[in-house]
């Protein structure tokens, strides 16, 4: 007799298998339950105009899972099932739009997705600026822009928003770049042409030369754009996302082709108000300074001697005047932190332009 006719074997599975159903119910039970706080939750914020999605709730949520998660079930796996949890929550209480730079199968809007989960309507636009424009103007309650690269470095035009936009960062996400090269050709000797955002061109310059050295390159606004131009024509190949591939009906013709395996994008969520302190904070600031010698030295100095961590610092030519400098700054801290306040104060008397652009939950990874 085969194991698996084996009476006494059947009967465990069923009895686990039982088991399984009653805690699923359970599970069923109190997601309903917890359903019925969410709405009352919505309606306290509904009467006293608090924002609907809170980073600081959603941070304090993820270190519960941390804490409490023995390692039995994937931790990875058990936020993914608590983003969906929170998006579906957040839809209950009011349902939200999330404005990102598109097309559909960008890296923006999976990085849009994997923040804000499958619950909510998203919106995707053209450029940064119309992503900022949905959120100032209230067409959108939430946007999500790109901001860096471990390869290619800064979105500048991202930067340059922040100079007259009145939107404020509430929120980043941190996620791993995967690069493939799609087509409708099965053949990758059928390709002529390589269409790709300049960044995602840029990150697998080296494998194109490998591979397919004599190929013509061009720049698109989106990896997704790349996507719907090589749909049309089996000899144009993209690089894109591999849900580009389903999206647009492509073949895979290679999988994972950037040439620095840890290539890393972070993006910023905008919104209009500046979340409450997580406990594990960043503070994103820009600031123009007087021209005599020093200047910067007395800008950063005020951070220096109360020992706070400053993880990133940027300098773009300011489009005021000929050669001057606007720079923008991420620390570690809450500008509801006394000693990021009484810093921030410091430094006023060395600028000439001082503009605070968030402060926000650190990304796991950042």
């Amino acid at each position: 007799m085969e194991k698996y006719d084996n009476p006494a074997t059947v009967k465990e599975l069923d009895n686990l298998r039982d088991n399984i159903s009653s805690i699923d119910k359970e599970i069923i039970r109190l997601l309903e339950k917890r359903a019925g706080f969410v709405k009352d939750v919505g309606r306290i914020k509904r009467e006293n105009k608090i924002p609907f999605y809170s980073p600081d709730r959603e941070t304090k949520i993820y270190n519960m899972i941390n804490k409490f998660a023995t390692g039995e079930f994937p931790q990875k796996s058990l936020r993914a099932i608590f983003r969906e949890i929170m998006s579906a929550s957040i839809r209950l209480e009011e349902p939200l739009t999330i404005s990102y730079l598109g097309p559909e199968a960008t890296f923006t809007h999976q990085a849009a997705m994997e923040r804000f989960g499958m619950s909510l309507h998203y919106t995707p636009e053209e450029s940064i600026e119309d992503v900022f424009m949905d959120v100032e103007q209230e067409r959108a309650d939430f946007g999500v822009v790109p901001i860096e690269n471990s390869t290619e470095g800064v979105v500048n035009y991202t930067l340059d928003m922040f100079v007259t936009s009145s939107v404020k960062i509430v929120s980043e996400i941190i996620i791993d770049i995967k690069h493939s090269l799609l087509s409708k050709s099965t053949s990758l000797s059928d390709i002529k042409t390589i269409y790709s955002h300049p960044n995602a061109l840029g990150q697998c310059k080296g494998w194109i030369k490998k591979h397919l050295p004599n190929v013509y390159l061009f720049e698109t606004t989106s990896t997704a754009k790349a996507a719907k131009i090589a749909e049309q024509d089996s000899s144009t190949a993209a690089i894109a996302s591999l849900a580009a591939s389903n999206i647009y009906a492509l073949n895979i013709l290679a999988s994972g082709i950037e040439d620095k395996i840890n290539n890393i994008t972070r993006f910023l969520v905008i919104g209009k108000e500046i979340p409450k302190k997580s406990g594990d904070d960043k503070t994103s600031f820009m600031f123009s300074i007087k021209d005599k010698v020093g200047a910067l030295y007395q800008i950063l100095e005020p951070f220096y001697k109360r020992n706070i961590n400053l993880t990133r610092i940027e300098s773009r030519p300011s489009k005021e005047k000929n050669w001057s400098y606007m720079f923008y700054v991420d620390v570690d801290g809450h500008i509801d932190d006394e000693i990021i306040k009484n810093s921030l104060e410091e430094v006023k008397n060395f600028t000439v332009f001082l503009k605070i652009l968030g402060s926000y939950p650190k990304s796991p990874r950042s």
